[in-house]
């Protein structure tokens, strides 16, 4: 049997914040004279989305699943597995899957999935291998991010300032995509590759039980330059075993789609990895780091140009920290 992704789409919130003005708000708050575009020259952000209040990860998960159901004609209830996979959730319990279902209408098996940036990647191939199992005829996994939330208002000295600017390049958004067996084509190879020495690098630490409450817990707190340093000491290699097992060389993809986190490290990986430019769909400059979302707004934004046979090279980075491989090809 053949899995592979059927329909797809996005949703942004209709709030958008230039970097200048992020720097602007939080200096003020903070009670900093920083020097002008400072954000924006160290992360290549010009500008994001952020939700207004009363928005949730939710809501752009129901916006992007409802796209996906209209532009495919799928009724809700011939869905037999729904994965809300996203590092954002609308609560600790229950299931943030549970409150998208009930938006759509549908009965399907529904839970969450996480597991940072790499959520929505790994919603994916769960959703696949369920179906290559039995367990399930059609899928759709939505992820609705909303990091933002997690960025500091304002910071208390330089220490905690280089703690929390990892969090200043995040964006909002949400992406949904429609699994289930295809002809031809699908999704024909998996690889992931995971480190999970290096939890302690980065993250959002509060709502379990190590911080069950308090403020200070619920900001991302980060060493950026220490993940980027792990992540290109353990990831080299990654790509590599794709070329081998699956014998495709950069011609052989349409688009080479990679998580973004800002401008400045994805062009370090380009250089290193030697993906031809051409092949990027570039999102960081005018949306940030988008988290698990970021993968499925760049393969909304590619897939009406793909035809039938194109291959897609999806790569994701997330905390914890693991590393995500995934070739779809458009059925």
């Amino acid at each position: 049997m053949n899995v592979g992704i059927t329909g797809i789409a996005y949703a942004l919130p209709a709030r958008e914040v230039a970097t200048g003005e992020l720097q602007r708000t939080i200096a003020a708050a903070s009670g900093l004279t920083l020097p002008p575009r400072m954000f924006e020259q160290a992360t290549g952000i010009k500008r994001r989305r952020m939700v207004a209040d009363g928005e949730y990860a939710s809501d752009l998960a129901i916006d992007a699943a409802t796209k996906v159901l209209a532009d495919t004609g799928t009724d809700p209830h011939d869905l037999d597995l729904l994965l809300f996979a996203s590092a954002t959730r609308d609560m600790a319990e229950p299931a943030t899957a549970h409150v998208v279902q009930a938006a759509l209408g549908s009965r399907a098996h529904a839970l969450d999935v996480t597991n940072a940036c790499n959520s929505f990647l790994n919603g994916i191939d769960l959703a696949r291998s369920m179906i290559l199992a039995g367990r399930a005829r059609r899928a759709l996994v939505v992820t609705g991010e909303t990091p933002t939330r997690a960025m500091r208002s304002r910071v208390d000295g330089l220490a905690q300032a280089r703690t929390a600017f990892a969090g200043f390049t995040f964006g909002d958004a949400g992406a949904a995509v429609l699994v289930e067996p295809v002809a031809t084509g699908g999704i024909v190879d998996v690889d992931s590759e995971t480190h999970s020495e290096h939890w302690s690098a980065g993250g959002i630490f509060g709502g379990g039980s190590r911080h069950p409450r308090g403020d200070e817990h619920t900001y991302f707190t980060g060493d950026g330059h220490r993940l980027r340093r792990i992540f290109e000491r353990i990831g080299a290699g990654l790509i590599e075993r794709v070329a081998l097992r699956t014998g495709y060389a950069w011609d052989d993809y349409a688009r080479v789609l990679v998580h973004q986190v800002t401008r400045p490290y994805l062009e370090h990986f380009v250089r290193v990895a030697g993906v031809p430019r051409d092949k990027l769909e570039v999102t960081v400059d005018e949306l940030g780091n988008m988290a698990s979302a970021t993968l499925g707004v760049q393969l909304a934004r590619v897939r009406p140009a793909l035809e039938t046979g194109d291959r897609v090279l999806l790569v994701g980075l997330g905390g914890g920290v693991s590393l995500m491989t995934m070739v779809w090809e458009v059925s």
